[in-house]
C-alpha cells in the first residue's frame, strides 16, 4: 500500500510538472514579441547630424569654408572686428559687434592675423562681408605648426532651415522673427535667442535659462524640455 502511495504521488507530480511546462511553452508561443511591443518615439532632433569640416590648419580651414555659406550656431557669444584687406589688419582693439542667431556668414577668405595682444597666439579668422564693409571673426589660433580650430562648434554649414525641417512652420516662423513661442525645446529656443545661461535651480521645477539676448534679456523656464514660462526684461510672461 505504503509503495503504491508514494507511485501514485511521484505520477501526481509529474502530472503537474507537465502542466506547467506546456503552459510556459503556450505563453511563449503566444506573448506578443519585442518587436511588437509598442515603442516611444524618440525625438527627430536627436536624428540631426550636422556636418562638420574637421580642418586641422589654415589650408583645409580656407578650403571647406571660403565660397559656402555658414551660419552661426549660437548668437550673441562670437565678437566681429572691422578687417582692413589692404593690410590684412583686424582691428581687435575696436569690436564691431556679436554676430546674431542663425546669422548667415559668405565667408569671402580665412587667413592668419596677428594676436590681439602681445603674447598671445596669431589668430585664425574667416573674413565675412556685411553692410558693404569686410569683417572678421576669430575661428582658431596658431601655436608654432599646431592649430586649434572651432570653427565646427561654432558654424553650421547646411542651411538649419533643412537639418530641422521636420519643424513646424509656426515654429520657424518664431526662430526668424526671434521669439520664443510656449511648447519651444531649448534648441529652437537657443536658435531663437541665441547663447542662454543655466541658472541654478533651488527648489523650482524645471529648467530656467536666461538669455541675454542682445541687450533685450529673457528668461525662460523649461519644464519636461517644453518652454512653460517666458519673461522678458518687462517682467512680462506668457506659459
Amino acid at each position: 500500500m505504503k509503495t503504491r502511495h508514494v507511485i501514485q504521488l511521484i505520477l501526481a507530480i509529474a502530472v503537474v510538472a507537465a502542466a506547467l511546462r506546456l503552459g510556459l511553452i503556450y505563453y511563449q508561443r503566444h506573448a506578443p514579441s519585442p518587436a511588437a511591443q509598442p515603442q516611444t518615439a524618440l525625438d527627430p532632433d536627436y536624428y540631426v547630424v550636422p556636418k562638420k569640416l574637421h580642418a586641422y590648419d589654415l589650408k583645409t580651414a580656407r578650403a571647406g569654408m571660403v565660397g559656402h555659406p555658414a551660419w552661426i550656431r549660437e548668437g550673441y557669444k562670437f565678437t566681429y572686428y572691422r578687417y582692413d584687406p589692404g593690410r590684412h589688419h583686424t582691428d581687435f582693439a575696436h569690436p564691431a559687434g556679436l554676430l546674431l542667431p542663425l546669422e548667415q556668414l559668405d565667408i569671402r577668405d580665412v587667413i592668419q592675423t596677428p594676436p590681439p595682444a602681445a603674447g598671445e597666439m596669431p589668430q585664425i579668422v574667416a573674413v565675412f562681408e556685411k553692410g558693404g564693409q569686410k569683417f572678421a571673426v576669430p575661428i582658431g589660433a596658431r601655436r608654432g605648426e599646431d592649430y586649434t580650430l572651432y570653427a565646427d562648434d561654432m558654424l553650421f554649414f547646411e542651411d538649419p532651415h533643412q537639418l530641422y525641417r521636420h519643424w513646424p512652420p509656426k515654429v520657424w516662423q518664431a526662430v526668424d522673427r526671434h521669439q520664443v513661442l510656449p511648447g519651444m525645446n531649448e534648441i529652437q529656443a537657443s536658435f531663437a535667442l541665441g547663447m542662454g545661461v543655466p541658472q541654478p535651480a533651488g527648489d523650482q521645477p524645471g529648467k530656467t535659462v536666461v538669455y541675454p539676448n542682445g541687450g533685450h534679456p529673457v528668461t525662460v523656464t523649461f519644464r519636461a524640455g517644453k518652454a512653460a514660462e517666458i519673461q522678458t526684461g518687462s517682467g512680462s510672461s506668457s506659459r
